[in-house]
């Protein structure tokens, strides 16, 4: 089952992240990552073409309440996001089970330090001992082996390869895993 999540006044803090949701006042910063090439492919969308198209996408994740922004504390800068997504993609998990999948993109100039994982294990925790979720899922391209690494590092277990439909209408064979609430029996 689809847990239900609204983002809008969560604020969860890491050594180095602010985790909350966006805000229009982001659009720079969203701008300035998501034009790059090579950032949004890996997760399945096109590089943003124009400010507007950063605007319009940024107004549904504020719509939306399930994406949150990823903010440097030292700097106030946004450098990526982190939504809590409906889909499961083929994972078998009994309907009585609550929970969402994890989606994310971090502007390239961050890549290798170890943020992504930093917010993925904060909001897996927030998840499971604030919404009492059963389970997270989470996916990578076979070809995103970064993402392949966040994964693994937040303890995530391989369930299947499924095909995934991008925005761009490609077709991904897309590994996929789960994390089960640990406070919970199975």
């Amino acid at each position: 089952m689809i847990a239900p999540i609204d983002v809008t006044n969560i604020r969860l803090e890491t050594p180095r992240l602010i985790i909350r949701a966006w805000e229009e006042s982001d659009l720079e910063d969203f701008y300035e990552y998501a034009r790059v090439d090579g950032v949004g492919q890996r997760a399945g969308w096109k590089p943003h073409e124009s400010i507007e198209v950063s605007k319009e996408i940024l107004a549904g994740f504020i719509a939306g309440k399930k994406t949150f922004a990823l903010q440097l504390k030292d700097s106030g800068k946004v450098i990526g996001s982190l939504g809590l997504e409906a889909r499961e993609d083929g994972i078998s998990i009994p309907e009585s089970m609550q929970g969402r999948e994890v989606g994310y993109v971090l502007s390239k100039d961050y890549w290798g330090n170890g943020f992504m994982p930093e917010a993925v294990n904060a909001v897996a925790k927030y998840c499971f001992d604030a919404l009492s979720y059963d389970y997270l899922t989470c996916g990578h391209f076979l070809n995103n082996q970064q993402s392949r690494r966040v994964i693994e590092k937040c303890g995530f277990t391989y369930v299947t390869t499924v095909d995934y439909t991008t925005r761009m209408g490609t077709h991904e064979q897309t590994m996929m895993y789960v994390l089960y609430n640990p406070n919970r029996k199975r």
